[in-house]
Formats: C-alpha cells, sequence, structure tokens
C-alpha cells in the first residue's frame, strides 16, 4: 500500500488552533487534526466523513455533532482527530443518497444498505494505525462507540474507550436505536 503524506500546515479553527497533515491511499486523501504537543496518551477520534451532517447539519444522524465535540476535546486535551475520507458507511456519497431514498420509503440504514447491494458497514480501519505510528503514538484514549473500530486497531494499544454520547433528536432516534441494537454500538 503507497501511502502520500503532506506536509504540516497550521490550521486555526473555530475549535482551537491545530496542525494538519494529509495521508493518501490511493484516491482517498485523509485528514489528521491534531493539537500539538500531542498528549503523552492523547484522545483521539477516528470519524468517518459525512458530508450531509458533517457540512451541511443534516439531522438523520449524529456525526457533525460528534465531529464537533471530537474537535473542542482535541483542542482542550492537546489530542487528534483522524477524518477518514469513507462516505456513507465507505459505500460513497452517490449510494447513501439511494439509501437516504430508501430510508424515507420506511427502511432503516442497514436495510437500505443490504437493499442496494451492501454490507450494514463497508467501512475499514487499516490506515489508522499507520497514521497513529507515523506520530509515535503508541497508547490511545479512544473517543467511539463503535466497537468495531475498537477490534480494528491491531498494534495499538486503547488504554481508555472514551463514549462519545450526543443527544438524539426525532429524526435520527431510530437511526441510534439500529446503530445500538443491530450494529453494537455501546450508546
Amino acid at each position: 500500500m503507497k501511502i502520500e503524506i503532506s506536509e504540516v500546515a497550521n490550521l486555526p479553527s473555530i475549535f482551537g488552533d491545530f496542525k494538519v497533515k494529509v495521508f493518501k491511499v490511493g484516491c482517498k486523501e485523509h485528514l489528521v487534526i491534531y493539537k500539538e504537543p500531542l498528549d503523552e496518551i492523547p484522545v483521539v477520534r477516528v470519524h468517518s466523513e459525512c458530508l450531509t451532517g458533517d457540512a451541511m447539519g443534516s439531522l438523520k444522524c449524529d456525526c457533525r455533532d460528534q465531529l464537533e465535540h471530537a474537535l473542542k476535546l482535541a483542542s482542550k486535551t492537546n489530542g487528534m482527530v483522524i477524518y477518514l475520507r469513507q462516505e456513507g458507511r465507505n459505500i460513497g456519497l452517490l449510494n447513501k443518497i439511494n439509501a437516504y431514498a430508501l430510508q424515507d420509503k420506511g427502511l432503516n440504514t442497514i436495510e437500505a444498505n443490504h437493499q442496494l447491494g451492501f454490507d450494514a458497514d463497508e467501512r475499514t480501519y487499516e490506515i489508522v494505525p499507520f497514521i497513529l505510528e507515523h506520530f509515535g503514538i503508541k497508547k490511545i484514549k479512544l473517543l467511539t462507540n463503535n466497537p468495531k473500530k475498537i477490534d480494528s486497531l491491531s498494534g495499538i494499544e486503547i488504554v481508555q474507550r472514551v463514549p462519545i454520547i450526543m443527544k438524539s433528536n426525532p429524526h435520527n432516534e431510530a437511526y441510534l436505536n439500529v446503530k445500538k441494537e443491530s450494529m453494537g454500538h455501546l450508546l
């Protein structure tokens, strides 16, 4: 796997002053946002891209709330957010919108993905240990509710799982329930 790594740049934001670096694998460019100096055992959020939530404020998910919480926490604790470019649980934006349309007809998020020929969750995390190793990080406090992320970070010691529970709304209650009941998320 060929990986291209960008230079480090400053990223002043509404959440704090960060450094950013990109790790490119194939056509996917993953962004790492971090606060220096990194804590000895930093809080790390592995966040998968969600254009509709992160950028447009969709209420169908809790992605934007989670991302904003993670950035605030990373700023306060000298932590890191690894922003993985795997839109729609890695089915892509076009298929995500098609899944949304199926959800509008009554299917849940898993049923919609299956109807389109995908697994419930197509995301992978093999780049994460490489990124953490690049920064010399061997131990982390992982900010997640997803047990799949915990299980996928081989070679990295997770000393603590930090929950990231966001308040639900009428548009995402069923979605969050499916994550908990069918996907094993620790909500």
